[in-house]
């Protein structure tokens, strides 16, 4: 059994580090994978049992041991609020008042930090407003001069602010100045206002046994150039690296707002009603069953089923799709869906937990834990890749010099050719490109569990699909009505008497009749499960259904029916028609799969539990290569998995619960649908929320453009980097030439990598 555990990260927004992080957890006796999502910021370890505290406060130092300024606070799926205070000046009353507050059996955790002048307090559950203020009322009874003021954590510290770009332009007069008058001392002052933190981090991380990482590299070049009197272009090097460095934030902290705004689906509260009058409560607190009130302009928080009132709904979020969609009394509704116009009461039918909208927000947040090789790759080639460079830098700075002699020279290029290494273009680039791609795939309800999924879809060549409510709507018409010889009755008579008795029945074949109007009345109806009805329709005693409803009934059997989708009727007692029904395929089908056939898929088959007949009909008219009909699940998943032995880059495409074994057992197993059973979607590696199978091909086109921009990041990179260490080398490149190969390549990597979110698949 699979036993995870999550922290919340801080002060980590290097893509090589949090690779050393997984790295030494990994390590570990126990942990089966550990991941880190830079854009969501979460740390996640899976061990193959419960664990102890102790296992996990030693996981904790393992991880701050690979990276000192790592922080981590514990999730867990507990919630945090912070407040800013003044008006306490004592370090001890700081600490009364955190064990005071850590006194309340709610609080999972409280910490006082005096020092930034901010109190965290982290609880199980979302907590009323109410119980917050209590709290802060319990604080001010230890130091009534304590003054606090809830902070707004999205808030956005505005550009000039930022006290990187302050250092920046700090450290660029001073620069501009040393330059202009000539003052050494001012290059002195401008190197250590741009990189006193690399050098401090290349510190420490010595003293704890960490070499070849990029503070490494660029401390060793810049204090080299310094000892050989370079003082100007050690200055350069680091200011334009900690130019860099902010630029390439900015960019990394741009991917994720975008990517977590698209997913802003939480509503915190929701309005219960009780009694005829509502009230605010956590949305985690509401039990199934309870009525709430979404009013216009909200989101809905839980999913449910509408009991009163109508309204428009704005399902983007979930589905794409930017009609609206115009819900009833009886109606289902999805969390995080906008309700555009009336009030709704709603029933509750699933816990917070299990909502539509968490569901996707736990999907998406997890996603980074399962790596594409491509990025596990790369992560493993930039692990040896630095001690190599370092190795050959100071190869190229001893040996030239002991044959040559000229160690300045030597050992001048020797350090442009260390700060030209960094490999922070790959190792940052290539995953951010796959979160951007599953990024904007949720954009559009598609939920991709991994970035695994997205490189192998990219990689497919054959395409299974399901036939009900895949390639076909899923709902039935009458396409034929079939007269026996013998009936005395008319035919719009007969098909009036199972159009009333087939309204009594919820059964998909029965919707069929749904538009024939009938004047007749039902009495003493018994619905038969997967056989059919019986009851009296105008005075007469109609049986409706298959051919099991006729043997039970003793009702012999006239005409035998050639398709599965074909109704019986008989009438009082004497089979007088049969009605046949179509599921037709969808109106979008045949684009969709022109789609995807032009951007690589070679082979397309549909397995169908329906007859022969109709799987033949639907091949015929979607131009699908093959088709296996008249399918038990089981026997579904025989088919695929034989098929996966011809076609090994192969991917399925269903919506029901008896595909869920198919979704399981395919390389890529993808659920289409808002109604897709949720055994189907736990199955599924890709959920496509919208009923429409052109966003199937929206997805392949999105790990196409995903894989194009990968491709194009790791060519780039390593062609810019292995010409510019070749001119390091042979002294053709001086450190302006380095920091810009190094700097510069990671910020148009990561550019390039941005593309996705603006990224539009064409229909």
């Amino acid at each position: 059994m699979d036993h995870t555990k999550s922290w919340c990260v801080d002060n980590l927004d290097c893509a090589s580090c949090a690779a050393n992080v997984e790295q030494a957890l990994q390590k570990q006796q126990g942990v089966q994978k550990a991941s880190i999502n830079l854009v969501t910021k979460r740390l996640t370890v899976h061990t193959d049992a419960p664990k102890d505290t102790h296992f996990w406060d030693l996981l904790e130092q393992t991880a701050k041991q690979a990276e000192p300024e790592l922080t981590l606070s514990p999730e867990s799926g507990t919630l945090e609020q912070i407040w800013s205070f003044k008006g306490v000046d004592c370090p001890v009353c700081a600490n009364t008042i955190e064990q005071k507050l850590a006194e309340n059996s709610r609080v999972s955790s409280v910490r006082v930090d005096f020092a930034t002048k901010k109190i965290h307090i982290r609880t199980q559950k979302q907590e009323s407003p109410e119980f917050y203020a209590d709290l802060i009322q319990t604080a001010k009874a230890v130091e009534p001069s304590l003054q606090v003021a809830q902070q707004n954590l999205d808030k956005q510290v505005p550009l000039v602010l930022q006290p990187r770009f302050i250092r920046i332009l700090v450290s660029l007069a001073a620069f501009a100045s040393a330059m202009v008058f000539d003052f050494p001392w001012l290059s002195l002052a401008s190197y250590l206002i741009a990189g006193y933190d690399v050098l401090l981090k290349a510190g420490r991380n010595i003293l704890h046994g960490k070499l070849f990482d990029e503070y490494f590299l660029m401390t060793v070049a810049t204090l080299g150039a310094v000892a050989l009197g370079d003082l100007a272009e050690a200055s350069a090097v680091m200011l334009f690296y900690l130019i860099g460095e902010f630029f390439q934030n900015a960019a990394v902290n741009k991917s994720r707002r975008s990517i977590l705004e698209t997913l802003d689906m939480k509503v915190d509260q929701a309005r219960m009603v009780k009694e005829n009058k509502t009230e605010l409560v956590a949305s985690q607190s509401v039990a199934v069953g309870s009525i709430i009130r979404v009013l216009a302009g909200e989101k809905i928080p839980l999913d449910g089923k509408v009991v009163k009132g109508s309204a428009n709904l704005d399902m983007q979020s979930l589905t794409g799709e930017s009609a609206p969609r115009l819900v009833q009394e009886g109606e289902a509704v999805l969390s995080a869906s906008v309700n555009l116009s009336g009030p709704l009461d709603i029933e509750v039918s699933k816990p917070y937990e299990q909502s539509t909208a968490a569901k996707i927000l736990k999907l998406v947040e997890e996603s980074a834990s399962q790596k594409a090789p491509t990025e596990r790759f790369i992560t493993t080639f930039a692990r040896y890749y630095t001690p190599v460079v370092v190795g050959l830098g100071l190869a190229l700075a001893i040996i030239p010099s002991l044959i040559l002699g000229d160690w300045g020279t030597w050992i001048y290029r020797a350090l442009v050719f260390l700060v030209i290494s960094c490999p922070c273009a790959l190792v940052i680039s290539v995953p951010l490109s796959y979160f951007a791609g599953i990024g904007k795939s949720a954009s559009r309800g598609i939920l991709i569990k991994g970035g695994n999924y997205l490189e192998a879809l990219q990689k497919a060549d054959t395409f299974v699909f399901d036939k009900t409510g895949t390639l076909t709507t899923g709902t039935f018409t009458l396409a034929k009505v079939l007269r026996l010889p013998s009936s005395t009755l008319d035919e719009s008579y007969l098909t009036q008497l199972a159009a009333s008795l087939e309204r009594q029945s919820n059964h998909p074949l029965a919707k069929a009749f749904n538009g024939i109007e009938t004047p007749f009345a039902v009495s003493l109806v018994e619905e038969r499960a997967g056989k059919g009805l019986v009851g009296d329709v105008d005075g007469k005693a109609v049986a409706a259904g298959n051919a099991t409803l006729f043997n039970e009934l003793g009702i012999p059997i006239l005409q035998k029916p050639g398709n599965e989708a074909t109704i019986l009727l008989a009438v009082n007692g004497i089979h007088q028609a049969s009605f046949i029904l179509e599921d037709n395929e969808r109106p979008e089908a045949g684009n969709a799969l022109k789609r995807m056939r032009d951007m690589g898929i070679k082979h397309m088959v549909m397995i169908s539990g329906d007859t022969e007949a109709n799987a033949a009909r639907i091949s015929r008219n979607l131009g699908l290569d093959s088709y296996q009909a008249s399918l038990l699940p089981h026997e579904k998943q025989a088919a695929l998995i034989g098929l996966s032995k011809q076609h090994p880059n192969l991917a399925y495409i269903g919506d029901g619960m008896n595909d869920a074994p198919s979704l399981a057992a395919s390389k890529v197993g993808i659920s289409m649908g808002s109604k897709a059973s949720d055994a189907a979607m736990e199955s599924a590696d890709i959920v496509v929320m919208r009923d429409d199978l052109n966003e199937v091909a929206n997805l392949l086109h999105i790990s196409k453009r995903t894989a194009k921009i990968v491709r194009q990041n790791i060519t780039f990179a390593l062609t810019i980097k292995v010409l510019a260490l070749a001119l390091g080398a042979l002294g053709l490149a001086s450190m302006w030439i380095a920091v810009l190969a190094d700097t510069g390549v990671t910020i148009l990597a990561v550019l390039n990598s941005l593309r996705l979110l603006l990224f539009r698949p064409a229909r």
